[in-house]
C-alpha cells in the first residue's frame, strides 16, 4: 500500500510532467507562428524587391545625356 507520501510526490511529478507539456505545446505554437512570419515576411521583401527592379528597368532611362543640360543625371541628383 502506497503512502501519503508517495501519493504526494507521485501528484507533483504528474504536475511537473503536465506544466513540461504544456510549455512544449505553446513553444511549438510560438515556433509555428515565428516560421510563418518568416516566410511571410521573406516573400514580402522578394515581392518589393521585384517591384523595386520592375520599377527601375521600365522608367525608360538610357543614361544618355539631356539633350539640354548635356548630363545624363536629373536635376536633383546633380
Amino acid at each position: 500500500m502506497a503512502s501519503h507520501i508517495d501519493e504526494a510526490i507521485a501528484a507533483r511529478v504528474a504536475a511537473a510532467q503536465a506544466r513540461r507539456d504544456q510549455q512544449a505545446a505553446v513553444r511549438a505554437a510560438f515556433a509555428q507562428r515565428r516560421a510563418h512570419g518568416l516566410t511571410a515576411r521573406h516573400r514580402a521583401k522578394l515581392r518589393r524587391q521585384a517591384e523595386q527592379e520592375a520599377a527601375a528597368t521600365n522608367t525608360g532611362t538610357t543614361n544618355q545625356p539631356h539633350p539640354l543640360t548635356n548630363s545624363p543625371l536629373p536635376a536633383k541628383i546633380r
